[in-house]
């Protein structure tokens, strides 16, 4: 796993539980990466962090559906969160 991502996680455990409720602002945030990152040109080493992060999104909207609880909206905003970390790396990889 890339530092990146690394980060984004140890952070998510410490912050998600504030984030509950913001699961469509940060799952739209998630997607415009994803579809910048499509935008890109794709490599061996970006097509693999494009489809985990087309993944997690769709887990991420999963969780957000079918949500019941608060935690419920949490697992969403992290999916969400991750998402976006490997977008976000392969749009980086991308560029020269």
């Amino acid at each position: 796993m890339s530092k990146l991502a690394s980060v984004v996680l140890l952070t998510l455990a410490v912050v998600v539980p504030s984030w509950a409720f913001n699961c469509p602002v940060v799952i739209k945030q998630a997607e415009d990466l994803v579809r910048k990152a499509e935008a890109g040109k794709l490599s061996p080493d970006t097509r693999p962090l494009l489809d985990e992060a087309k993944k997690q999104l769709a887990e991420a909207k999963a969780h957000h559906e079918n949500a019941k609880t608060k935690r419920d909206h949490g697992d969403a905003v992290r999916k969400a969160k991750i998402a976006a970390a490997f977008a976000e790396e392969a749009i980086v990889l991308q560029t020269p």
